[in-house]
């Protein structure tokens, strides 16, 4: 039986218990993880509204090869597993083939039960590192100089959903730590941001998230409440310092502060055609960082990863560009168009971010991924590009990173790069997917040449310098 994921979506035509299955997807594995064992998810390489989804995940336990690189197809023995079960995933195929198996790799002995427990998926990569006795990613530990940028830079994150901060469709998942792993990394402030259009999006066949229905009245505004208050939620358990002006910023910036994070949104479809809700979240939720548009065409514009509708940016799009710079907001062109970004460009008065993607020559069609000349429109309001930590074919290094970063400051300028880790927000396996990460990425921007000012810049600098122009007083 050919299992699709729209079928795991909607929970209609499962396979039996037992039954042989064959799917499609993008394996996912960490460092240290046994033979024959991985996770299978829709789509590698692209922003998640919930990963890893426990619906959405399969767990597969296999008996010869390794999963390669790119799209994979595997086949196994279906099992729908208990909703308690401790490992927290609900799918597994077992005695699993991967499809093409590596010439001559030998059949690896049957996994007799879950390797990786869903809660502990973000702490293992660190923790399999050291039981290897060094970082099996081949990262150099940080130098002395990489801890001295770090002790005097702020490093600072432009999108973000670490925490779990993500409001689901289904029964929300207890968030994690997030001010710790800030502090032990060095991670000064992070833009934490909700996700405005979760309750209309999915993924398809194709392994592509898009919207598939239209949100009732009111919908959007009320999921935007609830995801607000899950937010507001997470950084009053954790005792973060939330930045709402000029005051706030100084305050996160200084030696021994301890974490902040900047409230944002990834998509203003909770707006829904009234500029005035904008003025109720900032006051109601002390927003100051507004992604425009996500995975659905909204009200305000276009977005890569759908056909145009509105030719980029619509005229109730600029006006709230507008509202943004009179009333001290970030504008964040992530997932927009070209057309959207060159119109917001012209619009803006104050420099815009994109905050999470990375630079392509040329993106394929529905690609997240930016070509220089729409980097060079936000880079020419003063403003600045977060680059993501996919790597495409590239192995998910700090390394590979860094030349990713270099690419975008080759492109637009050393003032116009920061750092954009879309944490918790990737189905692909991210080259920095973790706080503690951040003095090896230190690291890895010194040993990619960079000069320690240079560096600081990128770690956190510009963004710095964006939020300075931007934030009231």
């Amino acid at each position: 039986m050919r299992l699709d994921w729209t079928a795991l979506a909607l929970g209609q035509g499962l396979p039996a218990p037992g039954a042989a299955v064959v799917i499609e997807g993008a394996a996912f594995t960490l460092p240290g993880t046994p033979p024959g064992y991985a996770l299978l998810l829709p789509e590698a390489g692209c922003c998640g509204a919930c990963p890893p989804d426990p619906a959405m995940t399969v767990e597969v336990l296999g008996v010869a090869g390794r999963p390669g690189a790119g799209p994979q197809r595997v086949r196994g023995t279906w099992q729908a597993l208990p909703a308690d079960d401790s490992a927290g995933w609900r799918w597994q195929l077992r005695e699993a083939r991967w499809e093409p198996a590596a010439a001559g790799t030998p059949p690896d002995p049957w996994l007799p039960g879950p390797w990786l427990r869903r809660r502990a998926l973000l702490a293992a990569g660190p923790l399999l590192c050291a039981a290897a006795g060094g970082c099996a990613r081949g990262e150099a530990p940080p130098s002395a100089a990489a801890q001295a940028l770090l002790a005097s830079a702020a490093p600072m994150d432009l999108h973000s959903h670490a925490g779990r901060v993500i409001l689901g469709r289904n029964r929300p998942r207890p968030t994690e730590p997030l001010a710790g792993p800030m502090r032990e990394g060095g991670m000064r402030l992070v833009a934490l941001a909700m996700v405005a259009d979760t309750p209309t999006t999915m993924v398809t066949p194709e392994r592509r998230i898009e919207a598939y229905r239209t949100p009732l009245p009111g919908e959007l505004r009320a999921h935007a409440e609830a995801a607000f208050a899950r937010l507001a939620g997470l950084v009053a358990e954790q005792g973060l310092a939330v930045v709402t002006d000029q005051a706030g910023l100084r305050a996160a910036r200084q030696p021994g502060a301890g974490p902040a994070v900047i409230v944002a949104s990834e998509g203003a479809d909770w707006l829904e055609g009234e500029e005035a809700r904008l003025d109720a979240a900032i006051q109601a939720h002390r927003l100051r960082h507004l992604q425009l548009v996500h995975y659905r065409v909204n009200e305000l514009g276009d977005i890569q990863t759908a056909a145009p509708v509105h030719g980029g940016l619509t005229e109730f799009g600029a006006a709230v560009v507008r509202r943004c710079n009179r009333l001290g907001v970030v504008v964040d062109v992530a997932h927009g168009t070209y057309w959207l970004t060159q119109r917001a460009a012209e619009v803006t008065t104050r420099p815009l971010v994109l905050s999470h993607t990375a630079l392509s020559a040329r993106p394929s069609l529905r690609s997240r991924w930016i070509t220089p000349e729409h980097a060079r429109l936000v880079a020419g309001t003063g403003g600045v590009i977060g680059v993501w930590p996919l790597t495409g074919p590239e192995a998910p290094t700090l390394r590979a990173y860094a030349a990713s970063i270099a690419r975008m400051v080759d492109a637009v300028g050393i003032a116009h790069v920061g750092i954009g880790s879309d944490m918790l927000g990737l189905l692909g396996t991210p080259a920095y997917g973790d706080y503690r990460e951040t003095p090896a990425l230190a690291a890895a921007l010194l040993a990619q040449g960079f000069a320690p000012d240079e560096a600081a810049l990128l770690l956190g600098g510009n963004y710095a310098r964006v939020l300075e122009a931007v934030l009231p007083g």
